[in-house]
C-alpha cells in the first residue's frame, strides 16, 4: 500500500481576496493540488469607519470555513495563515482572529517586511534570471516594489486598490478627471516611495496579483483561468496603456462581461492598471512580465521548510 502523500497549505487573508494554495510535498518540489479563492472585499469599509465591515467579516470568515472544511477532507499536515495590509490596519482585527480561530484556522498577522519577502521567495523561484528586477504586487490595501531578499531591497506604499477607493471616488466609468487626479496622485507617491532607488536601474519588472493575471487574462480573452498561461505572460508597455484606456470607457458591468475579467475585480482594475502604468513609466520600463506565484508560494515554501507552520 503506497503511504499517503504529505500535504501543505498556505493562506493568505488579503484586503480583498482571501486565497489557498494546497501542495503535495515531493522531495525537493511542492506539486500545486488545489487552489481557491474568494473575494470577500474584506478592507472595502477601512478608510471609512477603520474597521472591517459587517457583511465583509462574514464573508472572509466563511472563506475560511470552506477552506478549513478542504484541509480536513484532503489531509494537509501542516500549514500557515497569513494576514496582510488590511488586517494590519483594521481596528477589529482581534475580533476577527479570534472568529477565524473558532473556525480552525489560525491567521497570524505578517508585516510589511515579511509580504514582500515571502512574495519575492514566491516569484524568484520561477525567474531564470533575477539581476535588475523589480517585483510589483498590487493588493488590497498596500503595494509592495520589491528588488530583492534584503533589509532595504523592499517599499510598501498604503495604495492598494481598494483603500484608493475611499479618497478617489470613480463614477461609473470614470470621469477624464477623475482619472488625472488619480494619475497625479499614484505618479507622485510611487516616486516618493521608490526615492531609495534612484540610483538603481531595472530592466524588468514583474507584476503579481489580481490586477497583473487579470490584465494577462484579459489579453489572451481566457474564460477559464489557466495559471500555466499567465505565468511568464509578457505585455508590452503599449498594451498596459490600450487597457487602461478601454477599460477606463466601460462600466463595470461592461467590464465583467470582457472575457478574462474575474467577478469582484471589475470595480478595481481601473485603479490597478492605473497605478501599475504609473510603475513602470516611473522606471522607465518598456515590458512587463506576470507571474501567477508570490505570497502565496512564497509562504509554502516556508511551511515546506518548517517556518511558522500550524498543524
Amino acid at each position: 500500500m503506497q503511504p499517503r502523500m504529505k500535504l501543505l497549505a498556505a493562506i493568505d487573508v488579503g484586503t480583498n481576496t482571501v486565497r489557498m494554495l494546497i501542495s503535495a510535498q515531493e522531495r525537493d518540489r511542492l506539486r500545486p493540488v488545489a487552489r481557491r479563492r474568494r473575494i470577500t472585499g474584506l478592507g472595502k469599509s477601512l478608510r471609512e469607519s477603520g474597521g472591517i465591515g459587517g457583511p465583509e467579516f462574514r464573508a472572509s470568515l466563511e472563506a475560511l470555513r470552506e477552506f478549513r472544511k478542504e484541509m480536513d477532507s484532503l489531509g494537509v499536515s501542516r500549514y500557515r495563515a497569513c494576514a496582510t495590509a488590511g488586517l494590519r490596519e483594521a481596528s477589529n482585527r482581534n475580533a476577527f482572529l479570534d472568529a477565524a480561530k473558532r473556525e480552525g484556522v489560525l491567521v497570524e498577522i505578517i508585516s510589511a517586511r515579511e509580504e514582500a519577502l515571502r512574495t519575492w521567495e514566491g516569484v524568484a523561484g520561477r525567474l531564470r534570471n533575477r539581476g535588475g528586477t523589480v517585483v510589483m504586487d498590487i493588493g488590497g490595501g498596500s503595494t509592495e516594489f520589491i528588488a530583492g531578499p534584503g533589509e532595504h531591497d523592499s517599499v510598501s506604499l498604503p495604495i492598494g486598490v481598494v483603500v484608493l477607493l475611499g479618497p478617489f471616488r470613480l463614477s461609473d466609468p470614470p470621469l477624464p478627471a477623475e482619472l488625472r487626479n488619480l494619475e497625479c496622485f499614484l505618479g507622485e507617491r510611487i516616486a516618493s516611495g521608490a526615492r531609495r532607488w534612484r540610483r538603481r536601474t531595472f530592466r524588468r519588472m514583474v507584476g503579481t496579483a489580481g490586477t497583473f493575471t487579470t490584465l494577462a487574462a484579459l489579453e489572451m480573452k481566457m474564460r477559464a483561468y489557466r495559471p500555466e498561461r499567465i505565468d511568464g505572460f509578457r505585455m508590452p508597455v503599449s498594451a498596459v496603456r490600450r487597457w487602461r484606456e478601454r477599460l477606463s470607457r466601460l462600466t463595470e458591468m461592461e467590464r465583467l462581461r470582457l472575457p478574462g475579467m474575474e467577478q469582484g475585480r471589475e470595480r478595481y482594475i481601473v485603479p490597478g492598471v492605473v497605478q501599475a502604468l504609473a510603475a513602470m513609466e516611473h522606471f522607465g520600463l518598456k515590458d512587463l512580465h506576470i507571474s501567477d506565484s508570490g505570497l502565496l508560494e512564497g509562504i509554502l515554501q516556508g511551511v515546506a521548510n518548517g517556518k511558522e507552520e500550524r498543524g
